[in-house]
């Protein structure tokens, strides 16, 4: 069967395609084992880089830093969903009162980079406005910010996709544009979406890193902290390997209750649909 944007390869394409296929997966095997027989040559693997992590104290350290990291993340991702939602809403709005301003709250903090505002709201407050806040705050208000902003943009192209015969078909049954909103467009919008406000929880988690900037203790500040220790061997790559896998866990929790989202979604999507259309013509036509 051909397709709408590229032919279907022949045998001669084919044969091209995997022997390429085959060379680029030999390439990536040969370069990682070049870099694992480097990390062996060097001693990386040596027991006495990786007695760090057997140490109690390290281990709380490392944990108390994973609870840092999560819960600014939480708190930063529910607060730039509830942002994103409310000046999307206002960006959507017909009146020009509320859709102006949210255009410029939207588009003003999506220019001004994250490391900026969380400077500014733990540095410039403080000095400027007498306000003082904590590194946690800083951190969050600033991931809230940014994020938000982008997740307006995010819901506002999600809901505008949907075809407008389904908005039209709404307003002909007498539903007001809150109800379509909410009844109509955004719950088909929201299957659109999800990859990309997934993708951008993804940011939210690992922009948190940030923190370490301004010294709150997540997991990029311990690491930077246990790997410059010189009695435990300056261990800077190894550390930076477990906190890589850290963060990759938590990437996977991420996708893993996306796809549970998802399959919820389509789930109930399908219920909503009749099994059998035709069954209500002879009831119609009884009628």
């Amino acid at each position: 069967m051909s397709s709408v944007l590229y032919d279907v390869p022949g045998p001669i394409a084919r044969a091209r395609n995997r022997t390429v296929g085959v060379v680029g997966v030999a390439a990536i095997v040969a370069a990682l084992g070049l870099l694992l027989y480097r990390f062996y040559s060097t001693g990386q693997f040596a027991p006495r880089m990786w007695e760090w992590i057997t140490y109690i104290e390290i281990q709380y350290r490392i944990l108390e830093a994973l609870w840092n990291t999560v819960r600014a993340f939480a708190v930063a991702a529910v607060l730039s969903l509830v942002f994103g939602a409310l000046f999307a809403a206002g960006r959507l709005s017909d009146h020009s009162w509320l859709r102006v301003p949210s255009t410029a709250v939207v588009e003003f903090f999506r220019a001004v980079p994250l490391l900026i505002l969380i400077f500014i709201l733990y540095f410039g407050l403080d000095q400027g406005l007498g306000i003082q806040i904590s590194a946690f705050w800083a951190v969050v208000l600033g991931l809230m910010l940014y994020n938000g902003s982008v997740l307006a943009e995010v819901f506002r192209a999600g809901v505008n996709a949907v075809p407008r015969g389904q908005g039209e078909a709404a307003y002909a049954l007498g539903m007001r544009k809150t109800q379509v909103m909410t009844s109509v467009l955004l719950p088909q919008g929201v299957r659109s979406m999800l990859p990309t406000i997934l993708s951008q929880l993804v940011v939210v988690l690992k922009d948190t890193a940030l923190g370490f900037l301004i010294l709150y203790e997540e997991l990029l500040l311990v690491a930077r902290q246990l790997g410059s220790q010189g009695q435990l061997g300056s261990p800077i790559l190894q550390v930076a390997l477990v906190i890589a896998v850290i963060y990759i866990s938590l990437c996977l929790v991420l996708a893993g209750i996306s796809r549970l989202v998802e399959r919820r979604l389509a789930q109930g999507s399908r219920k909503q649909k009749p099994a059998n259309p035709g069954q209500t013509a002879p009831a119609a036509s009884q009628a």
